[in-house]
């Protein structure tokens, strides 16, 4: 089971649309790519080729 981390200031923010957008800030706090193509990924997965860069 993942280990829950707490959100703190800078971590995301809401989109136009009102969703939750995780910096890359979060991101590299969390510790691993996730592959889901997230706008701020730091380890460079790219959605489209399943790779990272």
């Amino acid at each position: 089971m993942k280990e829950h981390i707490p959100l703190e200031e800078g971590d995301y923010y809401l989109s136009e649309q009102g969703y939750r957008v995780f910096t890359e800030k979060y991101h590299l706090k969390r510790g691993y790519c996730c592959e889901s193509g997230c706008r701020h990924c730091p380890y460079g997965f790219d959605r489209n080729t399943n790779k990272r860069n």
